[in-house]
């Protein structure tokens, strides 16, 4: 396999085709998520520049998948505070924030799991859907907390929201999140 630094090199064209040097085949953006969700390594370059684009497909991935499910992973409240902080004085402070929020998530996805496994092995499925989601409430509002404890470190003369405000916003991610589960719900009990 042709590798670049023990990572798989992937030239994109400019008709837009992405070639897989390891394999020496094409490939499509969805064999790109299958890569990432195998947790294969891998860099996108321009053919002709050499330029490194991973971060550009990658984030065309997100939008692919996010278009495309109807599951979305990021809720418009994120989608519109992410935004906000572009330009902000804080933007070099969000991506190694996300970085170590989606590694925690990461970590604790094994005790998540386990739970959920308890809350669904030992009962029928549907009865018993409080201790999945009292975990995601609990992490959403510790990662909101980390957020805003980190937010107000590098800017301490900027106020804070108002905690009502905030607690409206963590609530609101809640009921979504909330939703998203029932939705999940109804789609396990269907095919049962």
């Amino acid at each position: 396999m042709a590798k670049n630094d023990g990572q798989i090199v992937i030239k994109k064209y400019a008709n837009r085709r992405l070639y897989n040097t390891g394999t020496s085949t094409y490939v499509t953006l969805d064999d790109l998520a299958v890569m990432v969700k195998k947790g294969e390594e891998f860099t996108v370059q321009d053919a002709k520049s050499g330029e490194d684009i991973t971060h550009s497909v990658l984030t065309q991935i997100i939008f692919e998948q996010e278009s495309k499910t109807g599951n979305t992973l990021l809720p418009i409240s994120f989608l519109r505070q992410l935004i906000s902080f572009y330009g902000d004085q804080m933007q070099m402070v969000v991506p190694s924030y996300l970085e170590h929020s989606m590694q925690a998530f990461t970590e604790q996805q094994v005790q998540m799991r386990e739970q959920i496994n308890k809350a669904f092995g030992d009962t029928p499925l549907g009865k018993n859907l409080q201790a999945p989601m009292q975990l995601v409430e609990e992490q959403v509002r510790r990662n909101t907390e980390m957020f805003h404890q980190a937010m107000q470190m590098f800017s301490p003369f900027i106020a804070s929201p108002p905690v009502k405000e905030t607690k409206k916003a963590e609530a609101k991610d809640i009921d979504e999140l909330k939703e998203q589960l029932r939705a999940l719900q109804t789609k396990l009990d269907n095919l049962g």
